[in-house]
Parts: C-alpha cells; sequence; structure tokens
C-alpha cells in the first residue's frame, strides 16, 4: 500500500515538473527576441519581391519541361549527365527556398497549408535518394517514387493567387458536393438493386452488365455521365425487357440531368463569389498601395516645404511667397502632385461630367427658343409696316 502510494506521489510529482519545465519553456520562447531583424527583413523583401517569384516559377516550370524529356529513354540515354546536373541544381534551390521562409518566420510557416503542401514536395523530392541508398538501385517500388516526382508542378499553386482562388471555391464546395453526392449514391442504390432484380436474371438475363450488384453500380455510372447508354439500352432491347427503356430514361433524367447539373451549378456559384472575393481583394490592395504612393508623394511636398522654410531663414529672400515664387521655376509637368480635395475623386468628377452634360444640353435647348424668339419677332417686323398702312387706309375712309 504505501509502495503504491510513494508511486503514484513519484507519478504527481513528475507531472508536475513536466508541466512546469513545459511552461517555463513556453515563457521564455515567447521572452524570446531576434538580434537579426535587419537580415531578416532582407530575406523578407527578397522572397517577397517579383524577382525571385519569377525565378521560382520559371524553376518549377523548367523542372516540369525537363520531367516530360525524361520520360522518353532515347533523350534520357543521351542526357543522361545534364538530367543529373539539373536535378541538383533544382532540389537546390528548392531547399533554398524552404530554408529562406523558415528563416523568416519559423513559426507561422508551419500555419499556411501550402507551406505545408511545399513541406511535402521537399519530402517527396528525397524519397528516390534515400530508396537508392537503403534498398539499392534495383528495388521494384523505387518507379513509384520516381513516378510521384510529378507532384513538384504543385509547387506553382504557391506563386499564383488564380489558382489558389479555385482551390477555396472548391474547398467551399465540399460540405454542398458531398450532399449532392450522398443523394447521387443514394439513386445509384436504389437503381441498382432495381436493376438487378429486374435485368440480372440467371437465365436470360444480362449478366454482364446486371448480373452483380458491383457491376449494375458501374453500369448505372456510365448511364449518368451518358458514356454509351446507347449499347447498354441495344444489350436490353435484344433479350425483350418490357421496361429498360423506362428505366434507362428516368435515371438519365434523374442522375444526369438533374443531380450531375446541379453539382456543376454549386461548383460554378461557389467559384464565381470566389472569383468576386478575389477581385475585391486586388482592389483593396490597389487602393492600399495607391494610398502608400500618396503618402510618400506627401511626405516628400513637406519635406520640401520646411527645405523652403529652412532657406528663408538662412538667405535674403524678403518675403515666403517670394521663395515660393523662385521655387515654381524650378517644378516641372512630370512632378506628382497630390490633391486630398473631394474635386479629385471620381465618383465627384463623374457626377460633374454628367452635371456638365446636362449644362450642355439646357444650353442648346436655350439657343434654339431663341432662334424662334428672334423668328417670330422678325416675322413680327416684317408684319407691321404693311399693318400701319391698314390702318392708315382706315383713316382715310373714315374721314
Amino acid at each position: 500500500m504505501s509502495q503504491s502510494f510513494h508511486q503514484n506521489h513519484l507519478r504527481v510529482v513528475s507531472s508536475s515538473l513536466l508541466d512546469t519545465e513545459s511552461v517555463d519553456f513556453c515563457a521564455r520562447f515567447r521572452k524570446f527576441k531576434r538580434k537579426d531583424h535587419q537580415c531578416q527583413a532582407f530575406v523578407k523583401r527578397v522572397i517577397m519581391s517579383h524577382l525571385f517569384q519569377i525565378i521560382m516559377i520559371s524553376t518549377v516550370s523548367l523542372n516540369a519541361f525537363f520531367m516530360v524529356l525524361w520520360t522518353s529513354y532515347k533523350i534520357r540515354y543521351r542526357l543522361f549527365r545534364l538530367f543529373e546536373i539539373s536535378e541538383i541544381i533544382f532540389v537546390s534551390i528548392y531547399s533554398s527556398e524552404f530554408s529562406m521562409k523558415v528563416y523568416v518566420d519559423p513559426i507561422n510557416y508551419w500555419k499556411d497549408g501550402y507551406n505545408l503542401l511545399d513541406v511535402i514536395i521537399i519530402i517527396i523530392i528525397f524519397i528516390p535518394y534515400a530508396l537508392r541508398k537503403i534498398k539499392g538501385k534495383h528495388y521494384t517500388s523505387l518507379h513509384i517514387a520516381d513516378g510521384i516526382q510529378s507532384l513538384r508542378i504543385l509547387k506553382l499553386i504557391t506563386y499564383s493567387r488564380g489558382i489558389r482562388t479555385l482551390i477555396t471555391a472548391v474547398g467551399q464546395t465540399v460540405y454542398t458536393v458531398a450532399s449532392v453526392l450522398i443523394l447521387l449514391f443514394i439513386l445509384m442504390y436504389i437503381f441498382a438493386i432495381l436493376g438487378f432484380c429486374l435485368f440480372g436474371v440467371p437465365d436470360r438475363g444480362d449478366q454482364k452488365n446486371w448480373g452483380t450488384l458491383a457491376v449494375s453500380f458501374f453500369t448505372l455510372f456510365s448511364l449518368a455521365t451518358v458514356d454509351g447508354w446507347t449499347d447498354l439500352q441495344e444489350q436490353l432491347d435484344n433479350r425483350d425487357f418490357a421496361v429498360s427503356r423506362a428505366f434507362t430514361i428516368i435515371f438519365i433524367l434523374l442522375a444526369s440531368f438533374i443531380f450531375l447539373s446541379m453539382f456543376v451549378g454549386v461548383m460554378i456559384i461557389h467559384t464565381e463569389d470566389s472569383i468576386k472575393k478575389f477581385e475585391r481583394e486586388l482592389m483593396l490592395e490597389r487602393h492600399v498601395t495607391l494610398m502608400e504612393e500618396k503618402q510618400v508623394i506627401l511626405r516628400r511636398q513637406q519635406e520640401a516645404v520646411n527645405r523652403l522654410m529652412q532657406t528663408q531663414k538662412n538667405s535674403d529672400y524678403k518675403s515666403f511667397s517670394e521663395l515660393v515664387e523662385n521655387f515654381k521655376s524650378t517644378l516641372q509637368h512630370t512632378d506628382p502632385t497630390v490633391l486630398d480635395d473631394f474635386g479629385t475623386s471620381l465618383p465627384f468628377i463623374n457626377v460633374y461630367f454628367s452635371t456638365l452634360d446636362n449644362q450642355d444640353a439646357t444650353i442648346c435647348k436655350l439657343q434654339e427658343l431663341y432662334y424662334e424668339i428672334v423668328h417670330v419677332l422678325s416675322l413680327m417686323l416684317e408684319d407691321l409696316p404693311q399693318k400701319k398702312q391698314a390702318q392708315s387706309l382706315e383713316k382715310v375712309n373714315e374721314k
């Protein structure tokens, strides 16, 4: 009894010690501060630069092209040394990229799914080398390890926002698509058993297409994709099954025209939503970039004004306006200028242009009215002498 109590006491003490040590380690790790901020910032700028992305995309594309050439035995035999050297270069570039990204952010790197995909690809790259060292060059499964090297081209996903957008759309449709597939499976299950009972009769039935439940599922899959359904229906017609045509038409209408169309519609809807979200993110990034550029220009202008003020204090200019006039003479038409007025916004410009168009239309109408008024006045002036003569004649007649 005392021994068991002593053992339990030791376990509790040891577990408490491990907990305290883990807590201390986490606290120390959080307090740890890097001292290579400049080098880290430089490596981060290199990774985020467009030149680095172009180099990585070119490397992955060139590696994929070399793998296409590697599938030809004649080319592989002639350029064997070139393939070996290029493989060393490609693996070195991928490893360097991995090392640089881990160096920049060793913790958050593992939180990104695309970075984990890169790690898996690097592990796949080293599998053939490990098998050759451990099992030898004549290992039977070595061709499988060489075949999965085609997954290297998936590294392009990391550097393509469009592909990532499509993958995000596919990921968002998982639950909806799973529901559609479950309904399709239930439909195929019902029709598979029904077809097995109707057309899989041992005596005169179609044993090749409906003889077992597994074969019935495969046949229904062909009907759902509308692939060779006429040949399947012809085989049923040759055996004089009365309800075969109704069975085939009903299943194709339900499976192909409803469920598969529903599947495509769900994919299109989520893909369109992801594309719109991607476009909004691009517009937001452009707006942020534009604001940053405006802030840089404003800082430059403020610095220029401060230099002018300092120059005024240290020179013999009479006033600040004279200093500004001399500064204007040094400006060029290519110098950027930032205006914070509301009149520089695109909505205001559109409203202003539409207002100008309305003013032009109003002026045109007023001009037409003025022309009509002038024409009427001219006619009245032409008729005025005749009226005067008529009045004078009437007065003479009255006398």
